[in-house]
């Protein structure tokens, strides 16, 4: 059971909504330097700019895409009941994440390097 597909999706899923949801809050916590002064708000996106957080960025963008292309797949099992190719569409899922991460990332990688 733990090694399906499914169970695998489900962890996915969970674990990349969890990482936008602090994600979520640190983004509120930089925006809420503002009312600190521009001082504050610049503290912290100094503090932001550092080479660990670029590389971080990465790790963002693979929650986002994974979110959004799994959430994709959900849709379409759904509607055109097509759970006969559930494990199929997983596969999908990881193969269009992976591309669009590596597109992705490749620039972000680059610009935090430099």
């Amino acid at each position: 059971m733990y090694r399906s597909t499914g169970f695998i999706a489900f962890v996915l899923r969970r674990l990349t909504g969890v990482a936008l949801v602090i994600y979520l809050l640190l983004h509120m916590w930089v925006i809420g330097g503002i009312n600190g002064g521009a001082e504050t708000f610049n503290e912290r996106m100094e503090f932001l700019g550092k080479p660990f957080f670029r590389l971080l960025e990465i790790g963002l963008l693979a929650a986002v895409v994974y979110h959004g292309v799994d959430g994709i797949r959900l849709l379409i099992g759904h509607y055109f009941q097509v759970t006969e190719y559930r494990r199929g569409l997983f596969y999908a899922v990881i193969v269009v994440s992976g591309i669009l991460v590596i597109a992705g990332g490749v620039p972000i990688l680059l610009f935090a390097l430099e």
